[in-house]
């Protein structure tokens, strides 16, 4: 039972502040949760303070941070829900109070250990979500008043807080870090084919699912891909994974890119259900001569050819991946891919514009685009189209076909 408060109001107003002191936030998470660990301890003269994380996917909670239960963290220390002390806080998403600590009442071998006598806790959420357990203890029996339960509450909002942060950052980076081992760190070299890339992380948005590939295929022909996956995130770009594996797989069963983004098509719907995804497959024979292309739902690349304006391939674009079961027949398209040429594929982070058309960003790549080796081709798009701080992920593949009698080549 919770004792009856004697805090008065000026000892309540010092109690606050001291956990919700602005400076707290400069910290990173794990010097947060230390410092208000230290903080509760002293406030409520309490000899333990201790912070279990949950774990979704094991339904445990595992000690993360802890004052005068060190080893608990030390030990890993795991506890399933509705098991315990910490367990049935989880459980009942309550407060939770023993004023005697016995063995029946607790699991934790270390509170029993250490001598704990008292145990108060509460649960952490996160826009409403569990998310793990709050707890102090002292070596001497003590009731907990009511203003104890309040103050612990209030450090468990902060707790919360500082965890969805560092949950996000943890995801972005762990996005950006997949997605870029899935980016090919060096392109193939293939006869008579000259290409170059560049990939740019959105500033605003996060990282995304936009990726690129390149891959020599058992004929000789060469695939190209290019696409993105909605939305951003770790989750976008762990399906972009996916996707980019299953593709590769089905350019081995098929030489037809419309047939193989049909079984990728079919493959989304049933696995990565409401991903919606954009993509280009082309492939480009073993002489150079001749570029397949089928669009999922993707802008249509460019192509410059020698006394030829630049312009958008005639490939017809047939809709996005992950739409539902049925999709019409898709459609590949076979063009020349003469002496000179370039041809550029790129995500829509590379030509959206906020306030603007699309068309206008896609004709200022058209116009954008010279006669030139990859690389150069690369460095004056990113240069004309403005990439220094873009509000999406900009994918860029660029693929001139060389040739010895052309001068420079």
């Amino acid at each position: 039972m919770v004792a009856t408060s004697g805090v008065t109001d000026a000892e309540r107003l010092r109690r606050i502040e001291t956990v919700t002191d602005a400076t707290l936030s400069r910290l990173d998470v794990a010097d947060l949760f230390d410092e208000l660990l230290d903080r509760v301890r002293e406030l409520l003269h309490v000899d333990t303070a201790a912070i279990l994380l949950l774990d979704v996917h094991a339904r445990q909670l595992v000690a993360t941070a802890a004052k005068g239960l060190e080893d608990e963290v030390r030990q890993a220390f795991r506890i399933s829900i509705g098991q315990g002390f910490a367990g049935r806080i989880a459980l009942t998403r309550r407060p939770v109070i023993i004023e005697y600590v016995t063995a029946d009442k607790v699991v934790n071998p270390l509170l029993l250990e250490t001598g704990v006598r008292s145990l108060l806790g509460v649960p952490v959420f996160t826009r409403g979500e569990l998310i793990g357990v709050l707890h102090v203890g002292s070596l001497t029996p003590r009731r907990f008043a009511a203003d104890d339960v309040r103050l612990l509450e209030l450090v468990a909002d902060r707790i919360g807080v500082a965890s969805q942060a560092r949950a996000h950052s943890l995801d972005q980076n762990a996005a950006l870090a997949l997605q870029r081992s899935l980016l090919p760190t060096q392109l193939p070299t293939a006869p008579h084919l000259d290409m170059a890339a560049r990939y740019v992380p959105g500033h605003v948005s996060g990282v995304g699912g936009d990726w690129y590939d390149v891959f020599l295929l058992p004929s000789g022909w060469l695939g190209v891909v290019i696409g993105d996956v909605s939305g951003h995130g770790l989750q976008s770009a762990v399906v972009m994974g996916r996707i980019r594996s299953a593709l590769r797989a089905y350019a081995l069963v098929t030489d037809d890119p419309a047939e193989a983004l049909t079984l990728l098509d079919r493959k989304v719907n049933h696995f990565e259900t409401g991903s919606l995804s954009t993509a280009l497959y082309a492939m480009i024979s073993p002489d150079g001569t001749t570029i397949r292309i089928s669009l999922a739902g993707h802008l249509r690349p460019v192509l410059v050819a020698p006394a030829q304006p630049a312009r958008l391939i005639e490939a017809r674009v047939d809709p996005p991946l992950g739409i539902g079961y049925w999709t019409p027949r898709r459609h590949s398209t076979t063009v020349d891919f003469p002496p000179g040429a370039v041809l550029v594929g790129y995500t829509d982070g590379l030509v959206e514009r906020r306030g603007e058309l699309i068309d206008t960003g896609i004709a200022r790549l058209v116009s954008a685009v010279p006669l030139a080796p990859a690389d150069v081709v690369c460095t004056a798009v990113m240069a004309t189209l403005d990439t220094q701080n873009p509000n999406d992920d900009i994918a860029l593949l660029v693929i001139r076909r060389t040739a010895r009698e052309i001068a420079g080549a």
